[in-house]
């Protein structure tokens, strides 16, 4: 019986061990990131103004404002929950041959309409073709972790992380090939 406590306390205190050594190494692997200094701070603003007195970011400010600007930023208010949570968003597909007038080739583009607002989602020419069975009218399910504005664009640009059609996916992207980026 003695046998039995000293093997199962021995056991128990190897465990715990391995476990808080492995604890340790997940927080010594995670870098802090330090607070900025009041320079670096400063700088970051300076480089802000003096982007924004340069014509792009002259011409991006007026963008905002304007009634196209505007919508895009509402069509973003709508979905920033969906987007914080990575949840599923019901979508119907509305052109697979988007393109940009001044591009003749490049990135292909998805656009499709949840809610009722249409949004944009870029894909590499080798991810597109595993999209290339969508047509429009389709029904998709899409994950999103994050979204962009563009005065070039007219609606607002999803990331495409996850696409699912009748619980089948059709895109998933891996994160592990560009480190989350």
């Amino acid at each position: 019986m003695k046998k039995t406590i000293y093997v199962l306390a021995l056991s128990l205190v190897v465990v715990s061990g391995v476990v808080f050594a492995n604890r340790e190494v997940k927080n010594e692997s995670r870098t802090a990131q330090k607070p900025l200094s009041m320079a670096e701070k400063q700088s970051a603003v300076e480089g802000r103004k003096k982007w924004e007195a340069s014509p792009d970011g002259i011409k991006y400010k007026a963008w905002e404002t304007s009634s196209e600007g505007k919508k895009v930023h509402a069509s973003h208010d709508k979905i920033k929950p969906y987007l914080k949570d990575f949840a599923d968003m019901d979508a119907v597909v509305t052109s697979v041959t988007f393109q940009r007038e001044d591009a003749k080739s490049g990135p292909k583009w998805l656009v499709v309409r949840i809610n009722g607002e249409a949004y944009m989602m870029q894909f590499m020419p080798k991810d597109f073709k595993q999209l290339s069975s969508l047509k429009v009218d389709d029904k998709i399910t899409v994950r999103s972790r994050s979204a962009g504005y563009s005065p070039n664009h007219p609606y607002l640009i999803l990331s495409g992380d996850y696409i699912a059609q009748n619980n089948k996916v059709l895109f998933k992207r891996d994160f592990s090939k560009n480190k989350g980026c």
